[in-house]
């Protein structure tokens, strides 16, 4: 779906928070199918982006690789 979203961890490094943050909108504009939502859809299309961001961001942190954790960059 999201082909252009780059892979957010390499190795047991974990991308950084802006890394998370951008590949969090593109999935919120890809599923919206809006880039940028009218005003009356801007509210819940930001609240959406973080939500994504803190999602991702609490996997990559929980993801145990060769048996250790995953580390931020």
């Amino acid at each position: 779906m999201c082909r252009s979203i780059k892979t957010l961890r390499e190795g047991t490094a974990i991308a950084s928070t802006p890394e998370v943050e951008a590949a969090a909108l593109q999935f919120v504009r890809k599923v919206s199918g809006f880039r940028q939502p009218a005003p009356h859809n801007a509210e819940v299309f930001e609240q959406a982006v973080a939500e994504v961001s803190r999602s991702a961001q609490k996997l990559l942190e929980g993801l145990l690789i060769g048996g250790r954790p995953t580390s931020s960059t």
